[in-house]
């Protein structure tokens, strides 16, 4: 049974010490960074405090409960049972990212990503020695969708691995099964390998048919990897935990290779945490968080056609981020300076996820109704200047 989980009260969320409340002023409402507002879930809490009480904070042991707890969450929640033999757990998704890409493709190598897409990913292709291939969502006016033709074009010119942002970061979609289908049958059929970053997926609205990219087709597992962390879902950034998943012998392979330190970079209350939050015990919480998201998600909606009318915003599948075009309200390619310097509310620059994020802001709405409220406001006010 759920409950509808409230962010806590603006005075409390002062306190924390955390990126999202420490980066600009206290006049300034953020709304940034992918935190949220919200008390952890109580069987984290329960599991960290025992921690500190025990002076459980030594090394992640090599033997852990975490990828047992992921493969009964991944069941339980999208009728897909991985296989905890075929999981490494590391720090986070972006280290998970670089250390695949660096064994699936050589230096110079080409890798597609998506954009408008998580700023990182530019910098983790980078990283990992390989060179950006740009081919954007297609926007058909009424939602996101993978460009398979383009895909198509940059494998066949050589491009060896795509990244893949599954639900997708800023736009919030949860990508077709068809079109899933497809991406994998490309990189099959071109030998490219698959890196599906989903982070995002346990806050998938339940009626938006999310479905991990290793449980698609044949083709996805022979080809694909998983990169999966509880850190959105539950606000564990900090804590650095996040499995790296496979489903065939192949690319079980290239993970079990990876060096023993890129498993003990996994953070201890990292640990502790996701196997909190991916038991049972953890269900209603996430059930009710995913209602309150919801609310937010239609509030914002709301809001934006009450007070802001020109800015375009789609209801996400996923998440707590939205994305909006302010294109029509003419304050330049990137408007979040502007709200950020006169009215006081932090987005995130639409430019940072690609040129396609010219005119666009990413706004979180992991907040409460007031904040929310207060913000769309204090934007809005800015037509009057």
């Amino acid at each position: 049974m759920s409950t509808k989980v409230r962010a806590l009260p603006l005075q409390q969320l002062r306190e924390r010490t955390s990126e999202k409340w420490r980066e600009y002023p206290a006049d300034v409402l953020p709304l940034f960074v992918a935190e949220t507002d919200f008390p952890l879930a109580p069987a984290i809490t329960r599991a960290l405090s025992r921690a500190v009480e025990t002076g459980d904070t030594g090394y992640v042991a090599s033997r852990t409960p975490l990828a047992a707890a992921y493969a009964e969450f991944a069941t339980r929640r999208f009728g897909w049972s991985p296989d905890p033999a075929r999981m490494r757990s590391t720090a986070d998704v972006s280290m998970g990212i670089v250390e695949i890409l660096r064994r699936v493709t050589t230096p110079g190598d080409r890798v597609i990503v998506m954009p408008p897409v998580y700023p990182p990913f530019y910098d983790l292709v980078e990283e990992a020695g390989a060179v950006v291939e740009r081919v954007p969502l297609r926007d058909t006016g009424t939602a996101w969708e993978i460009d398979l033709d383009g895909i198509r074009s940059a494998l066949e010119e050589g491009a060896r691995a795509i990244l893949l942002c599954s639900p997708h970061n800023p736009t919030g979609t949860v990508h077709s099964v068809a079109s899933l289908t497809a991406l994998a049958e490309l990189a099959a059929a071109h030998g490219a390998t698959v890196v599906s970053d989903e982070i995002h997926a346990p806050l998938a609205q339940p009626d938006a048919g999310f479905t991990p990219f290793l449980a698609i087709s044949d083709a996805a597992r022979e080809f694909g990897y998983a990169v999966v962390s509880a850190s959105k879902a539950f606000n564990l950034a900090g804590l650095k935990c996040a499995l790296i998943v496979t489903a065939s012998d192949g690319p079980t392979r290239v993970v079990r290779s990876l060096p023993i330190e890129v498993e003990w970079r996994t953070g201890q209350f990292g640990l502790l945490a996701a196997v909190a939050a991916f038991s049972e015990e953890s269900d209603g919480w996430l059930d009710g968080l995913l209602d309150t998201l919801d609310e937010n998600r239609r509030l914002l909606a709301t809001l934006l056609a009450e007070h802001l009318s020109g800015a375009r915003y789609r209801m996400p599948d996923a998440g707590y981020l939205a994305w909006i075009d302010l294109t029509e309200l003419g304050w330049g390619d990137n408007p979040a300076r502007r709200i950020l310097r006169e009215a006081k509310v932090a987005l995130h620059y639409g430019l940072a996820f690609g040129a396609e994020g010219a005119g666009h802001a990413r706004l979180n709405f992991g907040t409460s109704p007031e904040i929310l409220t207060e913000a769309v406001t204090r934007i809005a006010a800015l037509r009057d200047v």
